[in-house]
C-alpha cells in the first residue's frame, strides 16, 4: 500500500462529499475536519450482539503490556512514543511475542521493499493466522499466460516460520493477465488456474492471495452483465481447484483462497464496485476476504488514513444487519501499518510514511500530538525547511485498537497493511 509500486489509491473524485478539510496556520497549526459520511446511513445504529461462541474478549489486556503501561490512549504526547518505541521494542515486547491477544484470524502482508517484514513476521510468528508475501503477478504473454515471481520466494524463510509455528503462508498474486481474453476463452481460465494451483503444489504454500477486482474495475469488465459473471464463476473455479487439493505437511488442510476487495467509494455501491450479492455468491469458494479499508484520503484531499465511521458504514453495506457468521467470519478488515505526509503548503503533495520515517519526524519536530475524534486517528502539523506546512497521520495504539474493536464487534478478522512499516509495539495488540 505504502510503496509506488503497490499504492492502492481510491479515485479521490468520487469522494468529494467525504472530504477532510485541513487548516493549518504556521504558528498555532489548528485542524478543521469535516467529514460527511452521506452513504453511512443509520450509523449511530449500534452492532447487534454476537452468538455465545463468538463472543469470547478481544483481547487478554491483563496479558497487553501496551495497555498495562497505559499507553493505549488519547492523550498521547511525542516523547511517549518515542520513548515507547525504543525500550518496548528492547523489552517486553520482545517478551510477548507468542501470546495471541486478538483471536479471530490476522493476516500480515510482507513486500520485498520492505524488508523489516520478513523479520517481524518471523519475530510475531504467533501473532497471525495468514502471511501474505508479495511475490507473484500473472500476465499475458502473447496468447498466452506467465507467472511471474518465483525469483521472490524465499524458502529459507517459509521454513523458518513453519518451524516456529503453524501460520499459514499464501503469497499474494496480482492477475494482470489481459481480462476479455482470460475471462473469454475457457482455455485461458484452465491455464490460469493450473499455474496458480500448480505453483501451489511445487512450492508448498497453503494456497494464495487474489488480487483482480481492482484490475477488472479498470479495464471496465465489470460494467457488462454478462462479463462480471465470467469473472465470478473464474474466482469460484479457482477456489474449487485450490481446495481439491490436500496439503502434503497436513493432510486434513486443503489449499486456501483468500480473495482482495475494495470497499465502495461513493454513497451508492456502482457497477464496478464489490458488493453484498457478490460476497454471498462467493461465499463457498473463497476462504476470506481482504478488505482494504486504507487510502480513504489522498494529496488532492488530505485527511485520515481509515475513519471509523467508514469503515463502520461498508462492513454495514456488505453485511447488512444480517450477521451472517459464515460470511462476517471470512472478512479480513484492512488495518493500515503505515501513514501519510501531506503538504498543506507549496502546492498538494504527500507520500507514505513507514516507522522509521515518523520516529524520526518525531524527534525533529517535537510536534503536539492531536486526536481527531471523527475519525480516530492520531495526527500532528510540522514545517519543512522550505516552511512548507504539513499534516502527518499514522497509526498509534489508540487508532489501531479502536479498529480491532470494530471487527471484533462485527466478528471479523483482519488484514494488515503492511507489518514492515509499522512500529514494534503494534504487535503487541495482535
Amino acid at each position: 500500500m505504502a510503496n509506488k509500486r503497490d499504492r492502492r489509491v481510491a479515485p479521490s473524485s468520487n469522494r468529494g462529499k467525504d472530504r477532510v478539510e485541513l487548516s493549518d496556520q504556521s504558528s498555532d497549526p489548528k485542524l478543521t475536519i469535516t467529514l460527511v459520511l452521506s452513504f453511512c446511513v443509520a450509523a449511530a445504529a449500534a452492532v447487534l450482539a454476537y452468538r455465545i461462541k463468538y463472543a469470547h474478549p478481544i483481547t487478554n489486556r491483563a496479558q497487553s503490556y501496551v495497555h498495562q503501561r497505559g499507553l493505549v490512549k488519547i492523550d498521547v504526547n511525542y516523547q511517549e512514543i518515542l520513548t515507547a518505541s525504543t525500550t518496548l521494542e528492547n523489552a517486553k515486547v520482545s517478551e510477548n511475542t507468542t501470546g495471541r491477544h486478538y483471536k479471530y484470524p490476522v493476516l500480515a502482508y510482507i513486500t520485498p521493499w520492505n524488508s523489516k517484514g520478513y523479520d517481524m513476521a518471523k519475530r510475531f510468528n504467533s501473532k497471525f493466522t495468514h502471511l501474505s508475501p508479495v511475490w507473484y503477478d500473472l500476465k499475458s504473454q502473447g496468447t498466452g499466460l506467465i507467472l511471474e515471481g518465483r525469483h521472490n520466494a524465499d524458502m529459507g524463510w517459509i521454513s523458518e516460520l513453519r518451524m516456529a509455528g503453524d501460520v499459514w503462508v499464501l503469497p499474494r498474486v496480482v492477475l494482470e493477465a489481459f481480462p476479455a481474453e482470460l475471462l473469454t476463452k475457457k482455455k485461458q481460465r484452465s491455464k490460469a488456474i493450473t499455474l496458480l494451483v500448480n505453483e501451489c503444489k511445487e512450492m508448498g504454500y497453503d494456497g494464495i492471495v487474489l488480487e483482480s477486482w481492482s484490475r477488472w474495475a479498470a479495464y471496465r469488465i465489470l460494467h457488462d452483465p454478462s462479463m462480471r459473471n465470467l469473472a465470478l464463476q473464474f474466482i469460484k473455479e479457482l477456489g474449487d481447484a485450490l481446495h481439491a487439493v490436500t496439503l502434503e505437511r497436513n493432510d486434513k488442510q486443503r489449499l486456501q483462497l483468500v480473495y482482495v476487495i475494495g470497499p465502495p467509494h461513493s454513497e451508492k455501491l456502482q457497477e464496478h464496485d464489490f458488493g453484498p450479492k457478490d460476497l454471498r455468491s462467493l461465499g463457498d469458494a473463497v476462504d476470506g476476504f481482504s478488505l482494504m479499508m486504507y487510502d480513504f484520503s489522498g494529496p488532492q484531499n488530505p485527511g485520515p488514513n481509515a475513519p471509523l465511521k467508514w469503515i463502520h458504514s461498508t462492513l454495514q453495506l456488505l453485511l447488512g444487519t444480517d450477521k451472517n457468521s459464515a460470511l462476517a467470519h471470512k472478512i479480513f478488515l484492512g488495518i493500515n501499518f503505515y501513514g501519510n505526509d501531506f503538504a498543506l503548503s507549496g502546492g498538494p503533495g504527500g507520500g507514505a510514511v513507514t516507522g522509521r520515517d515518523y520516529l524520526s519526524l518525531l524527534e525533529k519536530h517535537r510536534p503536539v500530538m492531536r486526536w481527531e475524534k471523527k475519525s480516530a486517528e492520531h495526527l500532528f502539523f510540522y514545517s519543512d525547511d522550505e516552511y512548507n506546512n504539513h499534516a502527518v497521520f499514522y497509526p498509534s495504539l489508540m487508532s489501531i485498537s479502536m479498529r480491532l474493536e470494530e471487527a471484533h464487534k462485527w466478528g471479523c478478522g483482519v488484514s494488515i497493511w503492511e507489518i514492515g512499516q509499522g512500529l514494534d509495539y503494534f504487535f503487541d495488540l495482535l
